[in-house]
């Protein structure tokens, strides 16, 4: 082994490759890229602003009824953010706004090859996902979001690339 690999790995810092069993793990190969990571507002045209100012390139606000939202997307060099507003009195988005009156992170997406597939083997381990068949998300790609309780305390969208 190099010394410089010796010593990243004598302060814990090893490569996500060089961990054994990660390439036996049942989700090896099914998780992509983080697509964008979501946060919820009160005020969609402020938390645009915000990132406006800030130099992002900021998309115009897209009605989604079948999700219930106002979406925003903000590009980033390495990722993208949605912001969310809810769109109507059942929004999940609502809801979560109701118990987060300030707003906050609502959920991560995980780009996934075959969506399909995806909810087969999380169904499998025994992760719940919301529906029982993908939706098509903001990307006009299908979607399905996996129950936080099976996912560490975080809601987790799969995104079809």
């Amino acid at each position: 082994m190099s010394f410089c690999r010796g010593l990243l790995a004598s302060r814990g810092i090893v490569s996500l490759a060089a961990r054994k069993g990660f390439a036996s793990h049942p989700l090896a190969g099914l998780l992509g890229r983080l697509n964008h990571v979501a946060i919820a507002t009160n005020d969609l045209e402020k938390a645009a602003k915000f990132y406006k100012d800030l130099g992002a390139k900021v998309s115009e606000t897209v009605p989604l009824p079948e999700h219930g939202v106002y979406t925003v997307f903000v590009e980033l060099p390495n990722t993208k953010l949605e912001l969310l507003l809810p769109l109507g009195d059942k929004s999940p988005i609502q809801a979560f706004l109701n118990k987060n009156k300030n707003g906050g992170m609502h959920h991560i997406c995980i780009e996934v090859k075959d969506i399909e597939k995806a909810l087969k083997s999380v169904k499998a381990l025994g992760i719940r996902p919301l529906d029982e068949k993908p939706k098509i998300g903001a990307h006009n790609k299908p979607v399905v979001f996996l129950h936080p309780k099976d996912c560490g305390g975080v809601l987790v969208e799969l995104e079809q690339e």
